[in-house]
């Protein structure tokens, strides 16, 4: 049994993170460390789970119980955190904020997008997840990158669900704002840019282009869908047999011949993504739910990567059917 606790229990994520664990067979949940939260229960915040654990908040941190140590904290939180505590040597880490992601000679995470990552991920100690937008579009471009034919600008338009923004309420997340309506933030500046490129210079190190991301503010709760268009020569039967090679032993990652839909991946650990060539210009579109593929699902995934479990423990969630 793998004992588990949570710092930064009361945010989106977090609520879907704990639900994942409450149902993975292999796992127990130790404490939800919140301080604002302290002895609440874990209800009083995720409503959803109500029935399904008595759990309570706490301000205490047993290192000495657990196996491994999720982060579900704000930016620049978790960097904190780990320079004013001093953590077991053997216990394991997975962050969910941003403050890892980006290789660096003064932390010991790896990167974990498992179609990218998964041999180094099996070894090691501390993992940083990835971001969501980040997810959905390095799944959609990694194929090409390894077969080096990113050539040129990369143009993503995204579009994501409200979650995206966190549980904390803005102008742009209050529902008479965000219902019927569409906008864009942080063009070409995403805080998610620089994982992409290092993804993809991962695979193809010469790569020099620009990645034109425009992301887009979704009228909706949960998802994200992305088109990306690259120039490329390759016909589409060649092209759909790289992906299909690439992906052949991930176990969330499907390359389909049909268009795609975000209803398709909503509440599934799931990403879908398809090709369509117009000319020499390549259409990649890539959806998934970022409170799942994109964020906590990811997490348990990695989890499973950690400790030895099939990949899948955990995680064998269905979308509804409308």
């Amino acid at each position: 049994m793998i004992r588990v606790g949570i710092i930064g229990g009361a945010g989106y994520t977090a609520g879907e993170l704990i639900r994942l664990l409450l149902w993975h067979p292999e796992v127990e949940i130790c404490f939800v460390n919140s301080s604002s939260n302290a002895g609440n229960k874990i209800t009083d915040v995720h409503a959803g789970l109500l029935g399904e654990t008595n759990l309570k908040f706490t301000d205490e941190l047993p290192f000495d119980t657990i196996d491994l140590l999720f982060f579900c904290t704000a930016h620049g939180d978790t960097r904190k955190f780990l320079e004013s505590h001093q953590l077991p040597d053997e216990l394991k880490v997975i962050d969910l904020s941003m403050d890892y992601r980006i290789k660096s000679n003064d932390h010991d995470f790896i990167y974990g997008l498992p179609e990218l990552n998964r041999r180094n991920t099996c070894k090691s100690r501390y993992v940083a997840n990835p971001g969501c937008f980040a997810t959905c579009i390095e799944l959609g471009l990694l194929p090409l990158a390894k077969h080096h034919l990113l050539k040129g600008e990369i143009s993503v338009n995204a579009i994501t669900g409200s979650t995206g923004a966190g549980v904390k309420p803005s102008s742009t997340t209050h529902f008479s704002w965000r219902n019927n309506n569409i906008s864009i933030y942080k063009p070409f500046e995403h805080q998610h840019l620089p994982e992409i490129l290092q993804s993809v210079k991962q695979l193809q190190p010469e790569f020099d282009g620009e990645i034109n991301f425009i992301p887009y503010r979704g009228d909706f709760a949960r998802g994200i869908f992305a088109t990306i268009v690259v120039k490329c020569d390759e016909d589409i039967e060649t092209l759909y047999k790289m992906y299909e090679e690439y992906y052949e032993r991930d176990s969330f990652t499907h390359v389909i011949p049909t268009a795609i839909d975000l209803k398709q991946v909503v509440n599934t650990n799931k990403c879908l993504i398809h090709l369509e060539k117009f000319g020499n210009k390549l259409l990649i579109t890539s959806v998934i739910d970022n409170l799942l593929k994109g964020a906590s699902g990811q997490a348990v995934h990695n989890m499973n990567l950690l400790f030895g479990l099939a990949e899948t423990v955990g995680l064998q969630l269905k979308p509804s059917a409308f």
